[in-house]
């Protein structure tokens, strides 16, 4: 029978494909769902050339319809949660077009995405839907909504990547696979098979109300049951709650989206050349730098303050990421928000981000998500509570391809796309990189933060003061904060 991890395949017969067990990870997402956090991941593409939605229909059914997973709805009963093919699947309800008020300019567009990031998917058809906005800025815009439970962000960008080609009149039989799949860390997909032995050690916390954690019994027990991985799952439990700040307070159910005027992928590099740390580093240094700013002009105290988020880790190969499932793992990032001094803020992500490619946080962290999925509903609830009050925010940083890519013909110019917040988080940050470009998108609990665009339109500026330093820097040796400090006097 059919899984979770290999839903692109086909099952033996009809009868045996109209249900199919949901794995346990995948079942954890799905009972994450809450009316103030909505579990989907929402992407825009937007495209130079209108598309109708006709042509947008036939790529969904050649391309989207060809996983069998998305013919199929998530339910969930007692005795577990399965999937199940929908009988009166109707592609017309799936796929619609709209068209924004007024001149239909940015800002519209943006209030559109936030509606509907703010609207759960309709629970008795399949967890998906796309949106066209056939009239935008001269070309069209597209926004996908996929529930998390069919796979996690990295394989759903792929997935949305599979709809494209990389020219406007593809030849027959040609393979986007090679234009933008990277070898990706084979070593880590083995890594996966030792999930179950981390899983049982989750469960054993989980099941005993994630209160475990302040007793020493436990970490005896794990410490003679775990070795390494008891300490990092020790240490995932007891880390201390995230400070208190503007960012974090009781969540509304209206969510708020913005994105920021993309950066240059290669002046981002040359910014990593001169600090010696990766793209990465420098892009979640900028997030940390455009949030302190943001907080200082709303007056919130930020001095000495770090917050949190979780990001997603990839545990497996990316050209495994279009079987759909999740297959990742969290870690949590430290964003050093009451640091002043940019390049500084670069060297602390960097020294964070070393320590965590060190770890088996990740890892942990899946065994945990395949743990809730088996536990009772009360448990569930204490549980996401419990990490969710650890981060402030959740940060995703995908690689895309790095050349022009095309949908129905239509030349794909931009994309962005957010993941579902957990608990009572309620900031997400996303970067993708895509032909030659980063771009930074941002969603907010309305409550938290009603003006993201005020928090995006400072990106761009925060990356230019690190941009301005590499470049007055010394080129022969590393900018270090000290450099930075003088530079800046």
């Amino acid at each position: 029978m059919a899984t979770a991890e290999n839903a692109g395949s086909e099952a033996p017969s009809r009868k045996r494909a109209r249900r199919e067990a949901m794995s346990r990870v995948d079942t954890a997402w799905l009972r994450m769902e809450r009316p103030t956090n909505p579990m989907m991941i929402t992407g825009v593409l937007m495209f130079a050339e209108p598309m109708s939605v006709d042509a947008l229909k036939r790529v969904v059914k050649q391309r989207f319809l060809a996983y069998s997973r998305f013919r199929q709805k998530a339910v969930d009963t007692a005795a577990g949660a399965y999937w199940q093919t929908d009988e009166d699947f109707e592609l017309d309800w799936h796929v619609q077009h709209t068209a924004l008020p007024g001149r239909g300019g940015k800002r519209a567009l943006e209030r559109f995405v936030s509606q509907l990031a703010s609207s759960p998917l309709d629970a008795s058809r399949p967890l998906w839907q796309f949106h066209l906005v056939e009239r935008y800025n001269g070309g069209s815009a597209l926004v996908a909504r996929i529930h998390h439970s069919y796979a996690d962000g990295i394989a759903l960008v792929q997935v949305l990547l599979s709809l494209t080609d990389t020219t406007a009149q593809p030849a027959k039989g040609s393979d986007l696979a090679h234009a933008w799949l990277k070898q990706d860390g084979a070593d880590v997909a083995r890594r996966v098979g030792a999930v179950d032995r981390y899983m049982k050690l989750g469960s054993r916390a989980i099941e005993k109300g994630m209160e475990m954690y302040r007793d020493p019994t436990l970490a005896a027990m794990l410490a003679k049951e775990g070795g390494e991985i008891a300490r990092e799952l020790l240490h995932a439990l007891s880390l201390s709650d995230d400070p208190p700040s503007m960012l974090r307070g009781k969540l509304g159910v209206s969510k708020r989206v913005a994105w920021a005027e993309p950066l240059n992928l290669e002046e981002v590099k040359a910014v990593g050349r001169a600090c010696d740390c990766t793209v990465n580093d420098v892009l979640m240094a900028t997030a940390a730098g455009a949030l302190r700013s943001y907080m200082i002009e709303r007056g919130d105290q930020v001095d000495g303050l770090t917050l949190r988020a979780t990001v997603p880790v990839n545990l497996r190969p990316l050209e495994h990421a279009r079987k759909l499932g999740n297959h990742f793992g969290l870690v949590f990032l430290d964003l050093p928000v009451g640091e002043s001094n940019p390049i500084r803020r670069v060297e602390r992500v960097a020294e964070c981000m070393n320590n965590l490619k060190n770890s088996r946080q990740a890892i942990v962290a899946f065994g945990l998500l395949a743990a809730l999925g088996m536990a009772p509903a009360q448990v569930q609830g204490l549980a996401l509570e419990l990490f969710s009050r650890k981060a402030t925010a959740v940060a995703t940083n995908v690689p895309g391809p790095q050349q022009p890519l095309y949908m129905a013909g239509c030349r794909l110019d931009e994309m962005m796309f957010w993941v579902p917040q957990t608990g009572s988080i309620g900031v997400g940050i996303s970067i993708l990189s895509y032909n030659g470009r980063v771009h930074f998108g941002l969603i907010a609990d309305g409550k938290l933060i009603p003006d993201p665009d005020e928090v995006i339109s400072r990106f761009g500026a925060e990356f230019d003061k690190l941009l301005y330093l590499s470049l007055m820097g010394n080129w022969d040796v590393t900018l270090d904060a000290d450099a930075a400090d003088a530079l800046i006097a």
